[in-house]
């Protein structure tokens, strides 16, 4: 059942393979453009997968003083820049809000695996004496949400949602829920995620998740619902939304950018990292967020898909998708930009969310690129290759994360 107090959006920040902010992440997607290249953070040699989806031209003493920034991990830095952004956009700063009213979740799948690696090399090589000091706060992955509140002072519940994949679109669940019970006025809720490192290459890559097959053509390794995808395409990034009251937004006079109307969460209780064949449990995810937003089915214009492009997840999607749109899901507009940024990780439904709310702000639907051998399992309208227009007025955003665990969220035009 809906819920009788609303919640929407009023600012924005990503950080991105396609570019730094919105307006460049926003673009890139439009065009149909791959944020996927070799890999040149660190030496891929004898890696399966030599590719990726880098962030370049991040430089993080433009959004924090560069003592800080040098105690914290890449994955940090993005999660503070990020949501910088969203509150500049929201109108926030210098604004007379009570930063007891205020909260924050910004959520990573993996937190600070660079900075472990890198001590963990120096611990082996040189002994525990060469260990930084900033070593823990640098690698738990609470810490982006803690450092995002001390950079803005919000001193309203803070913590760190942790769910693989889903853990940016829980994040924004949560802040959902904590909203509308009346104990804040504004929550800065998403995901980030800097987990591009030799390690975390080899377990993916030895677990036969990642694409090996395109080292050689990066961009167009990421194929979401194509017949001859192979395997998810590793990015970085993150995306981080201003969730506030209606009633708080109207009385200080910000501008509105989409409402935020239904959360659903789910676990398959079935495998370490495979979705069950029948998609029930994104099934029950998506149901439930209908449910909260108080929409039929019918309703939803347009998805944006976890299409991880991997041969298991995009089929049990379709399949999901189908069984809680019925004939509607024929109709309905889908995309998974995926396609272009590769996958996130924690990050993936930050970044997603603004593009439903891009979407939505617009009436343009971002592709599917690399869309070149249809699939008799994936048989949806994907919006291959180029994107789409019409008149769009609510999207949802869904996202899978290993242990089985399911979140979808819904927005509305404004």
């Amino acid at each position: 059942m809906a819920q009788s107090t609303r919640i929407v959006v009023t600012g924005m920040g990503a950080i991105t393979p396609l570019g730094i902010g919105v307006d460049a992440y926003w673009e890139g997607l439009v065009a149909g453009r791959s944020g996927i290249s070799k890999v040149t953070h660190f030496d891929t040699e004898g890696l399966p997968c030599q590719i990726g989806a880098q962030v370049d031209g991040f430089e993080a003493g433009d959004y924090m003083e560069v003592r800080d920034a040098k105690r914290y991990d890449r994955c940090t830095q993005f999660a503070v820049a990020a949501a910088k952004t969203a509150w500049a956009q929201a109108g926030l700063e210098g604004a007379g809000v009570d930063p007891d009213r205020i909260g924050c979740i910004v959520g990573s799948g993996i937190g600070g695996i660079a900075s472990l690696e890198e001590q963990a090399r120096r611990y082996f090589e040189k002994g525990h004496r060469r260990v930084s000091p900033f070593l823990i706060p640098q690698f738990i992955a609470n810490m982006p949400s803690g450092i995002v509140a001390i950079e803005l002072c919000l001193r309203g519940p803070n913590y760190g949602v942790i769910s693989a994949c889903a853990t940016a679109t829980h994040a924004f669940g949560d802040a959902l829920r904590i909203l509308r019970a009346g104990e804040v006025d504004v929550m800065v809720a998403g995901g980030t995620e800097a987990s591009m490192t030799p390690l975390t290459y080899a377990g993916f890559a030895n677990m036969k998740a990642m694409t090996t097959t395109n080292n050689d053509l990066p961009e167009a390794a990421s194929r979401p619902f194509d017949a001859k995808r192979d395997g998810f395409v590793m990015g970085e990034g993150a995306g981080v939304l201003v969730l506030e009251t209606l009633e708080h937004a109207q009385t200080r006079g910000a501008t509105i950018l989409a409402e935020c109307i239904g959360h659903g969460a789910s676990c398959d209780a079935f495998h370490l990292t495979s979705p069950t064949e029948d998609g029930a449990g994104l099934a029950s995810s998506l149901t439930r967020a209908i449910k909260d937003a108080g929409i039929a089915s019918k309703d939803i214009d347009y998805i944006n898909a976890h299409g991880t492009s991997t041969p298991l997840n995009d089929k049990t999607e379709t399949v999901a998708m189908k069984n809680v749109l019925g004939d509607h899901a024929s109709k309905v507009h889908i995309s998974s930009t995926k396609s272009m940024t590769g996958h996130l990780l924690g990050a993936t439904g930050g970044i997603e969310a603004i593009a439903c709310i891009k979407a939505l702000e617009t009436g343009i639907v971002p592709p599917t690129i690399n869309y070149e051998n249809p699939d008799p399992d994936c048989d949806l309208n994907y919006t291959p290759n180029v994107a789409g227009k019409g008149d769009f007025k609510v999207a949802a955003s869904n996202n899978l994360g290993f242990g089985g665990q399911n979140a979808s969220v819904i927005f509305r035009r404004w």
